[in-house]
């Protein structure tokens, strides 16, 4: 009796540990999402790779408005207009109403200069690396869409409401190198 008690208590366990391990969390998913919806922003021919100085990756931009000024390097400080967002689930558009007649507002801007329109500026090493590979390679004047993956951004932890492994889109434009 002990015998089958012990050998049904081990199957039971090997049933749990074994449904653990296939279980898909949360953050898997969301990764995974954000992961999925960059890689197809690269296979778009609309966007251009552009590979990050630091060899952790690379981002896809999209030129809006072609620049004819000088060129930002690291160690310049530039003035931008810029919006940051992403989307909640990526495979939704921007707003759309729910099963239950909610409107759901899915893409959240998290940080934008569009409200007083006036440029911040910002030193280009002082930004997430995507955002500063983007800028050394703009020209003033010019207006790009960035997208920018979870490694290039604020990697596996993110910051404030931003949760790890989330793609990042912009709009930047790039109004001035400041002179110092």
């Amino acid at each position: 009796m002990r015998l089958r008690l012990s050998l049904l208590t081990a199957v039971c366990m090997a049933i749990l540990f074994t449904a653990c391990d296939e279980t898909e969390t949360f953050d898997d998913k969301w990764k995974l999402d954000n992961e999925a919806q960059f890689a197809s922003i690269a296979a778009n021919p609309e966007y251009t790779k552009i590979n990050s100085q630091s060899g952790k990756g690379f981002i896809m931009v999209k030129e809006i408005q072609q620049g004819d000024g000088a060129t930002p390097y690291f160690t310049d400080q530039v003035k931008v207009l810029y919006t940051g967002w992403y989307k909640n689930i990526w495979s939704e558009p921007d707003t759309y109403t729910d099963d239950k007649g909610n409107i759901i507002y899915n893409k959240v801007i998290f940080d934008t200069t569009s409200n007083n329109n006036i440029p911040r500026t910002l030193p280009v090493s002082g930004v997430v690396d995507g955002f500063s590979t983007a800028l050394q390679h703009m020209q003033v004047g010019a207006k790009w869409e960035v997208w920018i993956p979870w490694k290039l951004g604020y990697g596996e932890s993110g910051s404030g409401n931003i949760q790890g492994y989330t793609t990042l889109v912009f709009e930047i434009e790039l109004v001035a190198i400041v002179e110092q």
